[in-house]
């Protein structure tokens, strides 16, 4: 199910009130399920706020709603309730494999470090819920 929302060309989410954006999307934010609804509020904001309408999937949760995850995404998948990721910690840094709970919010980074997107992305692709 996406999730649609306001977003500002600088950055931030416009909240409930449709008067402040909040840096990071968060309960206080305003939400859409669908983007006609969306599409009606922007409208309606005129010359008032500058927004645009960003559509949130479970594949793009992560940038989202998971703050404490750090790095370069380069792909994600869901498994059952959680969204696995592969991640790039910093620039140059071994690949790893996050898993995001989306009950939890918990992120939590596999012990293997992979050296090659080659690698990672075997590893990726047969995960399952129970690895660790």
């Amino acid at each position: 199910m996406s999730i649609f929302a306001l977003q500002s060309p600088a950055g931030g989410f416009l909240d409930e009130a449709l008067e402040h954006f909040n840096k990071e999307f968060d309960e206080w934010c305003v939400q859409f399920d669908d983007y006609e609804d969306a599409s009606i509020i922007a409208e309606s904001l005129g010359q008032r706020k500058s927004v645009e309408i960003v559509e949130i999937t479970p594949l793009t949760y992560p940038k989202y709603f998971f703050h404490n995850l750090q790095g370069n995404i380069h792909a994600t998948r869901k498994v059952d309730d959680k969204i696995i990721c592969i991640v790039e910690p910093f620039m140059g840094s071994n690949f790893r494999i996050a898993v995001c709970d989306l009950k939890t919010k918990r992120v939590r980074l596999t012990a293997t470090r992979y050296k090659s997107a080659m690698s990672v992305e075997g590893a990726f692709s047969n995960f399952s819920n129970n690895e660790d």
